[in-house]
């Protein structure tokens, strides 16, 4: 059987009964980072053995692991904090164990996205998980324009050295929306912040950025708001030239058209071609 396991996000109390219990009993634990993972199974006086799996070994480890599992072995897959499988590659051994028919066990725990969601005063009832933006300037707008129309609270993990351009970003691309930066979550000095994307890159100027953060934003108004929005009275090609006026190559200003319309982006070449026709 593959377990994962949930591991601590921040204060060691996080970890809960049933875990310290599953890797106790495993046969091996397989770890994103041994160094980190041997530091809590010391404080928890756990002596399974450990073995590395990580984004640069996944596919020798993996293939070692499903061998390990097929034979009979507890394997407890866990990440450096929180749940594994989230932004780190235990998905892929998790799809190779199941066509395997390996029994795949979640031992739950914490989680700082969901964690900072609950707390930062924003609508809980959909919510989108994006993880961790592209760091190139291009590609980082083109991502943001691709999720401004998504119904629903948006999550993101940032760096401190990089929450202050994301959080600009956000506001060149999607307006001045609410926020919560989330950092520090179960440890000593926790905190969140909430307001505006204007508010907050203040605060940052005041308070440099310290600790991994989690950025909860709310959702934007979508395609369904269009009374409003600047563009409705432009026509596409108008809509798509004012990106382009911005900077924009052409690509990038007919995906943002798209975002704000609701639209796919072919739905945005194919008005265009018409016209040329």
């Amino acid at each position: 059987m593959l377990f994962l396991v949930g591991t601590p996000i921040g204060n060691l109390e996080d970890m809960t009964f049933r875990a310290v219990q599953t890797l106790k009993e495993a046969d091996w634990i397989a770890a994103e980072d041994t160094r980190q993972t041997r530091k809590l199974l010391t404080h928890f006086d756990i002596g399974t053995r450990l073995v590395s799996y990580h984004e640069h070994n996944k596919e020798a480890s993996g293939r070692e692991l499903i061998r390990l599992l097929a034979e009979g072995a507890k394997v407890a897959l866990v990440s450096d904090a929180g749940l594994p499988g989230i932004s780190d590659p235990g998905y892929e051994l998790v799809r190779e164990a199941v066509e395997e028919g390996i029994a795949v066990i979640p031992v739950p725990g914490a989680n700082a996205a969901l964690s900072a969601l609950i707390i930062s005063g924003l609508p809980t009832d959909r919510f989108f998980f994006a993880g961790f933006l592209p760091r190139e300037r291009r590609k980082l707008h083109e991502e943001l324009a691709g999720l401004a129309s998504v119904p629903a609270t948006l999550l993101f993990y940032e760096s401190p050295h990089r929450v202050a351009k994301t959080l600009a970003a956000m506001r060149e691309v999607w307006g001045n929306r609410r926020v919560a930066l989330v950092r520090e979550l179960t440890k000593r000095y926790e905190e969140a912040v909430r307001g505006t994307f204007d508010e907050c890159l203040a605060h940052l100027e005041e308070h440099p950025p310290l600790g991994e953060y989690c950025l909860v934003v709310d959702r934007g108004e979508g395609a369904a708001s269009t009374e409003e929005a600047w563009w409705k009275d432009l026509s596409v090609a108008e809509h798509v030239e004012r990106y382009e006026e911005q900077g924009e190559d052409r690509k990038s200003a007919m995906k943002r058209a798209a975002a704000d319309r609701g639209v796919s982006k072919r739905d945005i070449y194919n008005e265009l071609l018409s016209r040329k026709g």
